[in-house]
């Protein structure tokens, strides 16, 4: 598998992403439309055996096409002179296909009034803001920057909160790393790049739960629980002109961003400026488009019922150098070295039998929120709960040059931790990956025996619906930028200076990176796909689930017994699973390899270990989200959350209005948490009754 990928790797990678990322392809237009089938049509000339369009019927969102009507901040005087101004493009983009910025699903709408900053808008944020330093934000226009939290989690707060409207921005110290140029001589955001985004998750608005067929049910647009204030992204250029002359309090030391002036927290302004206003003026269409998912398989020769799915979407904002055609650019290779195997039959490395069906899955419309995959997932739902041992997923894979950054199933740990022992470092070839990752990303900082760190899934990519719906093992990996520079991610993240020149200039020259994750991606796929026995770990569960009863005792511990809520119960269930994993494991060494029914038999279990954390009724306030274990968190749904029913409902109890109503909560949510654990460990004993 991985000669295969050496051998001329770098000269089709580069083409691949070339093509790509030629021209925009935002979700449900004519080249979103355009690149679908040009994934459809090279899988079918790598020789997959087969492939094919799967199209939903998906409420979309963009900026108005009404000349006259656009989306846009200004700051005016009181006469109405408009002061300073939000661009409708990036400076140096002509491109007419390139849509202006905007934040896909915010209220359309006009609001004018008062600036209050809120730093990130994070939960903690406002209440600080509100609670503590007493600054009223009902009725203003409150302005955040982008990072630390979902946007949409962003502007959840801010209505919760009573702001009339949000404003975004990346600030530099975000995307602006000190002594590193700015785009276009550097990799760093400059002062017209602008972000864009999704401000909802979770596939089709409008169908929710169910696929977006031809015969679904669709809510009312009104109905579909959509942001009810006006969202809108803005440059640092002019965020630092709003910004300037802000009256009130100075903000918190830990408020104070990368831009030159002193922050200040509102509202409005002071000095010859006390009397500017700042207008927010929001116009988008939503409409019902099609998308397109790109299926494509090679038929598994002892058990094709059963899939290994490899995925990635194949929408972008703009042109998507990064997220995603990095990793749909590696995926077209990955499929030509998988179908040449399949055509060969073997190589001087391995034989390919693969007993297992691979799946390889092109989402569409992920950007606007997923949309792709979650209703593919809850279109075959029963089938898929069944039948898939694991959803590989794989978007940005080369946003930057660093280290292997990973999150995935328990499950899945020991085997993505061997599969980077058999891949070189591209920076390092006499080192593997797994050498320099657990130097630069080690689960225990300062242990030099330490193995890597495997991050918890949250949400945010399309493993979300395999993972939190549906309860199947699930990966997402990618390359990041070293965490000394001090930023959180790579700084051009959806703006349209995210073009192919970014990766051949800056992030990965040499290509290198694209080809180590490809090999990657390859091994784990073949490793799931040739096992006669799964390589799914259960003890790696049993830790973390331990180590989560750990945290929760830690933290709430003394809290939940002064209410008289106990959790002997929960630990029993934690040693019954821990007890289960380990005697299910030990008997893995004596199945009989040459019975199908005995090796059948003990995959199932495997399999369906995942599914055993799923509570068909979901979390509180949020039912579409089913993993009782491991959720996005309530306040971020980026982040991975740990016992999320629990951790919702323990979320900030002390202020809580009603104290009774919310410990009830807690006690419903604990009982759920136990029962789960307790039958995820029944799922793997033999005697039950």
């Amino acid at each position: 598998m991985n000669s295969l990928l050496i051998r001329g790797a770098l000269l089709r990678i580069l083409p691949n992403l070339r093509e790509l990322t030629a021209r925009p392809h935002i979700a449900g237009k004519e080249m979103d439309l355009g690149v679908a089938q040009l994934l459809r049509d090279r899988w079918l000339e790598y020789g997959l055996d087969s492939a094919r369009l799967v199209p939903y019927d998906v409420l979309l969102a963009y900026p108005s096409r009404e000349p006259n009507r656009p989306s846009r901040v200004s700051m005016l005087e009181s006469d109405g002179t408009v002061v300073v101004e939000s661009q409708q493009q990036e400076a140096g983009v002509d491109d007419p296909e390139a849509e202006p910025p905007f934040n896909a699903y915010s209220a359309s709408g006009e609001v004018q009034g008062e600036l209050v900053y809120v730093n990130f808008a994070r939960a903690e944020d406002f209440q600080t803001l509100v609670r503590d330093l007493r600054v009223d934000v009902t009725g203003k226009i409150c302005i955040a920057r982008y990072g630390e939290i979902f946007r949409g989690d962003k502007v959840k707060q801010a209505g919760q909160y009573g702001c009339a409207g949000l404003i975004l921005y990346s600030d530099p110290e975000q995307c602006v790393a000190d002594g590193m140029a700015v785009w276009p001589d550097g990799w760093m955001m400059p002062s017209t790049g602008v972000q864009r985004g999704t401000v909802k998750l979770t596939g089709d608005v409008l169908t929710p739960f169910y696929p977006a067929n031809e015969y679904a049910y669709r809510l009312r647009v009104e109905d579909a629980g959509l942001p009810t204030i006006p969202v809108h992204p803005i440059s640092y250029g002019v965020a630092v002109e709003i910004l300037r002359n802000m009256a009130g309090p100075e903000a918190p030391v830990d408020w104070q961003g990368g831009l030159d002036i002193t922050y200040h927290l509102g509202p409005g302004y002071t000095g010859q400026a006390s009397r500017r206003t700042v207008r927010l003026v929001v116009n988008q269409d939503r409409e019902v488009r099609t998308t397109y998912n790109v299926i494509g398989t090679i038929r598994g020769a002892v058990e094709p019922d059963r899939y290994v799915i490899v995925g990635n979407h194949h929408d972008a904002w703009v042109y998507g150098s990064v997220d995603p055609s990095s990793g749909t650019a590696v995926m077209l290779e990955l499929a030509r070295a998988m179908g040449k195997l399949k055509r060969e039959g073997k190589t001087r490395l391995i034989i390919f039998r693969q007993i297992y069906r691979i799946t390889y899955m092109y989402w569409g419309a992920e950007e606007e929120g997923l949309i792709g995959s979650v209703e593919f997932v809850e279109d075959y739902i029963k089938s898929l709960q069944e039948r898939t041992v694991a959803y590989l997923n794989c978007d940005a894979a080369a946003s930057g040059n660093f280290s292997l950054s990973v999150a995935a199933s328990p499950l899945l740990h020991n085997m993505i931790r061997d599969a980077t022992k058999k891949v070189p470092d591209p920076h390092e070839p006499s080192k593997t990956l797994y050498d320099t990752w657990r130097t630069k990303r080690p689960e225990e900082e300062g242990n030099p025996d330490s193995r890597p760190k495997i991050n918890k899934l949250g949400s945010g990519s399309d493993y979300a619906p395999f993972f939190q719906h549906a309860g199947i093992a699930a990966s997402s990996m990618s390359t990041d930028i070293d965490p000394a520079i001090g930023l959180g991610g790579y700084p051009l993240y959806h703006s349209a200076y995210e073009t192919f020149d970014l990766q051949d200039r800056f992030i990965d020259p040499d290509w290198t990176v694209h080809q180590a994750v490809g090999r990657l991606w390859g091994q784990m796929a073949v490793t799931l796909a040739d096992a006669l026995v799964l390589p799914l770990d259960v003890r790696d569960y049993a830790t973390a689930v331990q180590q989560m009863m750990d945290e929760l005792r830690q933290e709430h511990g003394s809290r939940l017994s002064a209410q008289n809520i106990g959790l002997e119960h929960l630990e029993s269930a934690v040693s019954n699973f821990t007890r289960a994993t380990t005697t299910f494991h030990q008997t893995l060494g004596s199945v009989d390899k040459s019975n199908p029914v005995a090796v059948r038999a003990v995959n199932d279990r495997l399999m369906k270990l995942e599914g055993a954390f799923i509570d068909p009724l979901g979390l509180p306030d949020r039912p579409w989200f089913r993993h009782v274990a491991f959720a996005p968190s309530s306040v971020n749904t980026y982040a991975g959350q740990s016992f999320p029913g629990l951790a919702d409902a323990l979320f900030d109890i002390d202020n809580a209005a009603d104290q009774a109503a919310r410990w009830e909560v807690v006690r419903k949510q604990l009982a759920v948490t136990t029962f789960t654990v307790q039958s995820a460990a029944n799922t793997l004993v033999n005697n039950l009754f």
